[in-house]
């Protein structure tokens, strides 16, 4: 550490936390000095002569170290290259992390499942998730997860009327159903994946939720299997959701709305899919950077009063 000179301010100890973030939140505090405690007061260095600031010394802090790009799910984090060395660079400068894992191929097969590779850390691809008070726990090498639709998820949540049937076609270990059910009177989840029907039940046990039922089956197969219409249908599929319209249409009431998300390189590129099927109207949004060139998208569908047999 080396000493500095900068502008600051002298607070009492007890107070010393509130000014602290007061300063933090004007974008006064400077990040890179720091704090240097007295006998009875604290000095916060700050950017500039504020009010009641003077010229002082402050320890400079070390510079953070630059780490590797990758993706956090959990106490994991995903490479996207296979760098052993990186991998444990990232693991000594990120103490939350337990394990650093390397995709070995795209979502896969009839289950969308995806192969990994332990570079550092445990040798474990099981990781617990919390995201706005709910807490899931997944198997990244057993069932699909997507931590970067958090905000998806929530703007769903926010949309839901009290009471609503929400249909969850591919539900994976319950993210989207779980958080839904917070707001919905009855939520049915679907998985073809026996794996993450087993995760959505004890994500469902530790959320204390009550109002999900779990489906094994074919989301292709769901109108033999539900009856009764839903207010709102969930379509997150890895891959191309777009073959199981037909089933989120005859499942979904009139007036009702189907949430597609889909993995494209042009805006509007499901559209047409959708000229078979009474819409009443449609909403397209970009979720999220996928890879060069593509992005996942979110088509807000809403459904007309013609019904799909």
């Amino acid at each position: 550490m080396w000493e500095v000179e900068q502008w600051g301010i002298a607070v009492p100890r007890d107070q010393g936390e509130v000014v602290r973030r007061q300063l933090l939140d004007a974008g006064l505090l400077d990040r890179s000095l720091r704090v240097r405690a007295g006998e009875d007061r604290l000095w916060l260095p700050v950017t500039g002569p504020v009010e009641g600031a003077v010229r002082t010394r402050f320890f400079a802090r070390a510079p953070a170290p630059e780490i590797p790009r990758h993706e956090m799910v959990g106490q994991i984090a995903i490479l996207p290259v296979d760098d052993e060395e990186e991998a444990t660079r990232l693991l000594a400068a990120r103490p939350s992390i337990r394990t650093v894992l390397v995709p070995e191929g795209n979502v896969e097969g009839r289950f969308r499942t995806r192969r990994f590779r332990v570079l550092a850390g445990e040798e474990s691809t099981a990781t617990e998730i919390r995201e706005h008070g709910l807490v899931f726990r997944v198997d990244l090498s057993e069932v699909y997860y997507s931590a970067r639709l958090a905000t998806e998820r929530k703007r769903l949540t926010d949309l839901v009327a009290p009471g609503e049937r929400v249909l969850d076609m591919f539900a994976g270990a319950g993210p989207f159903a779980i958080a839904l059910a917070r707001r919905a009177g009855f939520v049915a989840a679907c998985d073809v994946n026996p794996a993450a029907v087993a995760a959505l039940i004890e994500n469902c046990r530790r959320n204390r939720t009550h109002n999900v039922l779990p489906v094994l089956a074919d989301a292709a197969r769901l109108p033999g299997v539900l009856s009764r219409p839903f207010d709102r249908v969930v379509m997150n599929l890895p891959l191309s959701p777009l073959p199981f319209l037909p089933a989120a249409f005859a499942l979904c009431r009139p007036g009702g709305t189907i949430h597609l998300y889909h993995l494209q390189a042009s805006r509007g590129e499901a559209l047409p899919a959708f000229a078979p099927f009474p819409v009443d109207g449609v909403v397209e949004s970009r979720v999220r950077s996928y890879s060069p060139g593509r992005w996942h998208a979110v088509y807000d569908i809403t459904v007309g009063r013609e019904t799909v047999s």
